[in-house]
């Protein structure tokens, strides 16, 4: 079916919306990033520092990268949904139904359909963790990477899942700490405390260990091609020779499968922690 023309100006601007955001956390990192011919392992580039009465507030790569995330997934999905029609008349909403029916068989099939309502908290997490560490293939750092970010995550997944204990009544969430004896109240607390904790370290350094083995095997094929490619005349000697192959397969590895694997175990813990920590009758 055809279009008209302001259809067409919406779906570039949505376009650019996706594209955009990215582009200017590259060309940002570009601009402040100093040059360094040796290997760099750090945590989010700290871009400036606003002034606070308590703390000053930093604003860092992994804070624009993962805004940048955001801005490109509301970009995306308001894109999938343009022109959306009762009966489907393009591959982009083919795309988007499958996409629902995907995430509403996963809820479905883990927590239950009275939690039903969760589908769209849980694709956007999913989502957000996969885009971030996928962000790693522009050469941006990736949000995953940083602690901060994750742990915001899983602390807004522990209200979540003791919200859902309280809906049982306080009493009973306060009592179950004291169960099978009262001994075991300081261990039950202690595991309480530790979902956060699991979920967030679990996420963040497996994102945070393929970049640093990437990032060391990439320089020291550099080292080894110098070495033993560096009697080659002029600019052959100096090419990275021994670096083309291997980076892109770790790279197949540790951004892409490694992260969207990451992102798929993070919302199963979600969607497990949340069903099984409400009571039966909430």
């Amino acid at each position: 079916m055809k279009r008209d023309a302001r259809f067409r100006v919406v779906d570039t601007l949505l376009l650019l919306m996706i594209i955009v955001p990215f582009l200017l956390a590259m060309a940002l990192k570009v601009i402040t990033t100093p040059q360094s011919d040796g290997i760099s392992i750090t945590g989010a580039q700290i871009y400036f520092t606003i002034p606070m009465p308590v703390q000053d507030l930093p604003i860092t790569a992994s804070q624009v990268n993962s805004l940048a995330v955001m801005i490109a997934m509301l970009g995306l999905c308001l894109w999938l949904t343009h022109g959306i029609k009762v009966v489907p008349d393009s591959k982009r909403q083919l795309a988007a139904e499958w996409i629902v029916e995907k995430v509403n068989g996963l809820i479905e099939g883990n927590m239950g359909k009275k939690y039903m309502a969760f589908a769209p908290f849980v694709a956007a997490i999913m989502a957000l963790s996969a885009f971030s560490s996928l962000s790693s293939l522009l050469g941006l750092f990736p949000p995953t990477s940083d602690m901060n970010i994750v742990a915001g995550w899983a602390i807004l997944v522990f209200v979540l899942i003791t919200h859902y204990k309280l809906k049982g009544g306080l009493w009973p969430y306060v009592k179950g700490f004291f169960e099978p004896i009262p001994v075991f109240a300081p261990f039950n607390i202690i595991g309480e405390v530790a979902t956060p904790v699991s979920m967030s370290f679990r996420h963040y350094g497996n994102v945070l260990s393929g970049v640093v083995i990437s990032t060391l095997v990439a320089y020291a094929l550099r080292g080894l091609s110098g070495l033993v490619l560096g009697w080659l005349p002029g600019i052959l000697g100096r090419f990275p020779w021994l670096q083309i192959g291997l980076p892109a397969v770790l790279s197949l590895y540790f951004d892409i499968f490694s992260g969207c694997m990451q992102a798929f175990i993070f919302a199963m813990l979600t969607m497990l922690y949340i069903a099984t920590g409400a009571p039966e009758d909430a």
